[in-house]
Protein backbone atom coordinates (compact mmCIF):
# COMPACT_ATOMS: atom_id res chain seq x y z
CA UNK A 1 0.00 0.00 0.00
CA UNK A 2 1.47 3.36 -0.63
CA UNK A 3 2.24 5.98 1.86
CA UNK A 4 -0.25 9.38 1.59
CA UNK A 5 2.11 12.32 0.72
CA UNK A 6 0.97 15.90 0.58
CA UNK A 7 1.24 18.24 -1.87
CA UNK A 8 0.96 21.79 -2.57
CA UNK A 9 -1.16 22.84 -5.74
CA UNK A 10 1.67 24.01 -7.64
CA UNK A 11 3.78 20.93 -6.22
CA UNK A 12 0.92 18.33 -7.40
CA UNK A 13 0.65 20.19 -10.79
CA UNK A 14 4.35 19.78 -11.75
CA UNK A 15 3.77 15.91 -10.68
CA UNK A 16 1.21 15.66 -13.57
CA UNK A 17 2.88 17.18 -15.71
CA UNK A 18 5.69 15.28 -15.43
CA UNK A 19 3.79 12.11 -15.66
CA UNK A 20 2.00 13.56 -18.67
CA UNK A 21 5.58 14.18 -20.54
CA UNK A 22 6.32 10.65 -19.72
CA UNK A 23 2.73 9.10 -20.87
CA UNK A 24 2.17 11.69 -24.51
CA UNK A 25 5.90 12.27 -24.88
CA UNK A 26 8.63 10.01 -23.91
CA UNK A 27 6.41 7.08 -24.25
CA UNK A 28 5.93 7.42 -28.04
CA UNK A 29 9.29 8.80 -28.77
CA UNK A 30 11.15 4.89 -27.14
CA UNK A 31 8.32 3.23 -29.10
CA UNK A 32 10.04 4.53 -32.46
CA UNK A 33 13.13 3.77 -31.37
CA UNK A 34 11.99 0.30 -30.94
CA UNK A 35 10.55 -0.19 -33.99
CA UNK A 36 13.09 1.95 -35.80
CA UNK A 37 15.57 -0.63 -34.41
CA UNK A 38 13.69 -3.76 -35.23
CA UNK A 39 13.52 -2.57 -38.91
CA UNK A 40 17.89 -2.86 -39.18
CA UNK A 41 17.46 -6.54 -39.26
CA UNK A 42 18.82 -8.98 -36.55
CA UNK A 43 17.66 -8.66 -33.19
CA UNK A 44 20.11 -10.96 -31.36
CA UNK A 45 23.30 -8.37 -32.40
CA UNK A 46 21.04 -5.20 -32.65
CA UNK A 47 22.45 -2.78 -29.87
CA UNK A 48 20.12 -0.31 -30.61
CA UNK A 49 17.11 -2.56 -30.29
CA UNK A 50 18.09 -3.52 -27.08
CA UNK A 51 19.40 -0.01 -25.64
CA UNK A 52 16.10 0.96 -26.42
CA UNK A 53 14.34 -1.85 -24.87
CA UNK A 54 15.98 -1.48 -21.67
CA UNK A 55 15.18 2.77 -21.90
CA UNK A 56 11.66 1.33 -22.21
CA UNK A 57 11.72 -0.82 -19.18
CA UNK A 58 12.85 2.33 -17.37
CA UNK A 59 10.44 4.30 -18.79
CA UNK A 60 7.71 2.04 -17.48
CA UNK A 61 8.77 1.72 -14.04
CA UNK A 62 9.98 5.49 -13.74
CA UNK A 63 5.61 5.75 -15.21
CA UNK A 64 4.38 3.33 -12.53
CA UNK A 65 6.26 4.91 -9.71
CA UNK A 66 4.90 8.32 -10.62
CA UNK A 67 1.47 7.12 -11.20
CA UNK A 68 1.38 6.06 -7.29
CA UNK A 69 2.79 9.05 -6.22
CA UNK A 70 -0.06 11.30 -7.91
CA UNK A 71 -2.79 8.22 -6.74
CA UNK A 72 -1.64 8.77 -3.28
CA UNK A 73 -0.97 12.36 -3.16
CA UNK A 74 -3.15 15.14 -1.33
CA UNK A 75 -3.52 18.72 -1.51
CA UNK A 76 -3.07 20.39 1.91
CA UNK A 77 -4.90 23.42 2.84
CA UNK A 78 -2.37 25.22 4.72
CA UNK A 79 -4.77 28.14 5.83
CA UNK A 80 -6.07 25.01 8.52
CA UNK A 81 -2.94 24.50 9.96
CA UNK A 82 -1.47 24.30 13.67
CA UNK A 83 1.13 27.35 13.36
CA UNK A 84 2.13 26.33 16.96
CA UNK A 85 4.16 23.71 15.65
CA UNK A 86 6.01 22.09 13.23
CA UNK A 87 4.20 20.27 10.59
CA UNK A 88 4.73 19.98 7.00
CA UNK A 89 4.54 23.00 4.83
CA UNK A 90 5.58 25.29 7.82
CA UNK A 91 8.83 27.87 7.18
CA UNK A 92 10.89 27.09 9.55
CA UNK A 93 13.17 29.47 11.24
CA UNK A 94 16.24 27.21 13.46
CA UNK A 95 19.33 28.51 14.52
CA UNK A 96 22.52 25.77 15.18
CA UNK A 97 23.57 25.85 18.79
CA UNK A 98 26.97 24.84 18.21
CA UNK A 99 27.97 27.42 15.59
CA UNK A 100 25.03 29.87 15.84
CA UNK A 101 24.23 29.51 11.87
CA UNK A 102 20.53 30.55 11.43
CA UNK A 103 18.66 28.81 8.27
CA UNK A 104 15.35 28.88 6.99
CA UNK A 105 13.43 25.91 5.42
CA UNK A 106 9.81 25.23 4.28
CA UNK A 107 9.37 21.57 4.95
CA UNK A 108 7.59 19.66 2.36
CA UNK A 109 6.98 16.49 0.58
CA UNK A 110 9.79 14.75 -1.07
CA UNK A 111 9.30 15.19 -4.55
CA UNK A 112 9.13 18.58 -3.96
CA UNK A 113 12.38 19.29 -1.97
CA UNK A 114 15.21 21.34 -3.26
CA UNK A 115 17.43 22.11 -0.36
CA UNK A 116 19.44 24.61 -2.36
CA UNK A 117 15.81 26.95 -2.67
CA UNK A 118 15.29 26.46 0.82
CA UNK A 119 12.78 23.19 0.72
CA UNK A 120 13.55 20.28 2.93
CA UNK A 121 11.82 17.23 3.07
CA UNK A 122 9.69 15.78 5.74
CA UNK A 123 11.98 12.95 5.43
CA UNK A 124 14.68 13.75 5.65
CA UNK A 125 17.12 13.54 8.95
CA UNK A 126 16.76 16.63 9.84
CA UNK A 127 13.07 17.56 8.44
CA UNK A 128 12.02 14.33 10.66
CA UNK A 129 13.71 15.97 13.91
CA UNK A 130 11.68 19.29 13.50
CA UNK A 131 8.36 17.72 12.78
CA UNK A 132 6.20 18.45 16.17
CA UNK A 133 8.67 20.82 17.89
CA UNK A 134 7.43 24.48 19.28
CA UNK A 135 9.14 27.62 19.06
CA UNK A 136 11.69 27.74 21.52
CA UNK A 137 12.42 23.77 21.93
CA UNK A 138 15.50 22.44 20.85
CA UNK A 139 15.78 19.31 18.76
CA UNK A 140 18.18 17.01 18.87
CA UNK A 141 18.97 15.17 15.15
CA UNK A 142 21.20 12.44 14.49
CA UNK A 143 22.73 13.43 11.01
CA UNK A 144 25.83 11.41 9.05
CA UNK A 145 28.04 13.25 10.82
CA UNK A 146 26.98 13.00 14.32
CA UNK A 147 24.24 14.94 16.51
CA UNK A 148 23.39 18.25 15.55
CA UNK A 149 20.95 20.73 18.10
CA UNK A 150 18.90 23.17 16.33
CA UNK A 151 16.53 25.92 18.45
CA UNK A 152 13.36 26.30 16.32
CA UNK A 153 13.40 30.20 16.25
CA UNK A 154 10.11 30.88 14.47
CA UNK A 155 7.24 29.00 12.80
CA UNK A 156 5.37 30.24 9.94
CA UNK A 157 3.09 29.44 7.35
Amino acid sequence: MSNVSYYTEEGLKKLKDELFHLEQVERPRVSQEIADARDKGDLSENAEYHAAKEEQSLLETKIAKLKNVVASARIIDESQLDTSKVLIHSIVKIKNTQNGMAFTYTLVADSESDVRNGKLSVNSPIGKGLLGKKVGELAEIKVPNGIMNFEIVDISR
